[in-house]
């Protein structure tokens, strides 16, 4: 089973300025997502890396780790509203040419959501490669808010209420269906997933994983804080690596 492993890194950033290589616990941030890549191409031997990023800046830091860049990402796929599916199946379709191979599945490594190890990764492939018919698994936490009972959407005439059609007959917090936050920290794909043109992680076939412990993505500039928090003084509660 061939596996691309993507990191995908932007060199523009609004909410936290430059925050892929921003020091976290005194290394830059994407060196967390650089580790565990290496760790599952380690631990799955046909696995190559692949970083997708527009920013010099990125790519010298990838260098200096030891990580070969082939690839810069079009600028096409490097705006503030480019999805990031296509980005994947770009620098996808750019390695599989250079290797003269095709991938079986694309492993998508978020450099902003790093609480995740190889024990995470190696469980939710496992789940994907059991169920044939999956395009994909993506990593989920809890959510603290649940649509069907405790979150609001504005109607078109101003006024408030539940998004969904079926929470006026749930009265309780636990009798509500239980729903999941995608904490953006990796996506498992089939080959197939690209082939077909999904544009959504988010399909009619699609599995989730839930972390068993702390996961969360950095989108504002506080997030960075407490995470940088928790590392610096051994509060996370699993073995990060």
């Amino acid at each position: 089973m061939r596996t691309l492993i993507t990191i995908c890194a932007r060199g523009g950033s609004k909410g936290i300025p430059g925050k892929n290589i921003k020091l976290l616990a005194r290394k830059p941030l994407i060196e967390y997502t650089l580790d565990i890549a290496r760790q599952f191409k380690n631990n799955y031997k046909d696995a190559d890396i692949a970083l997708s990023t527009d920013s010099k800046e990125i790519i010298n830091i990838a260098l200096l780790s030891g990580l070969e860049v082939p690839y810069l990402r079009p600028e096409i796929f490097a705006t503030d509203t480019a999805g990031k599916i296509g980005a994947i199946k770009d620098v996808l379709i750019f390695y599989e040419k250079i290797n003269q191979i095709k991938y079986d599945y694309v492993l998508d490594l978020d450099i902003t959501s790093p609480l995740r190890n190889l024990d995470d990764l190696s469980k939710a492939f496992q789940l994907l490669i059991n169920d044939c018919d999956a395009f994909n698994i993506f990593s989920v936490s809890p959510a603290n808010r649940n649509p069907y009972f405790n979150m609001v959407e504005r109607r078109k005439d101003g006024y408030y209420q539940l998004p969904k059609k079926l929470a006026k007959h749930i009265v309780s917090r636990q009798s509500a269906p239980q729903v999941f936050d995608m904490n953006a920290s990796f996506y498992f794909y089939r080959r197939i997933f690209f082939d077909k043109g999904l544009q959504s992680a988010i399909t009619d076939k699609s599995l989730i994983y839930e972390v068993p412990h702390i996961c969360f993505d950095l989108d504002h500039m506080i997030d960075f804080e407490f995470l940088s928090y928790l590392i610096e003084h051994n509060k996370i509660d699993f073995d990060l690596l």
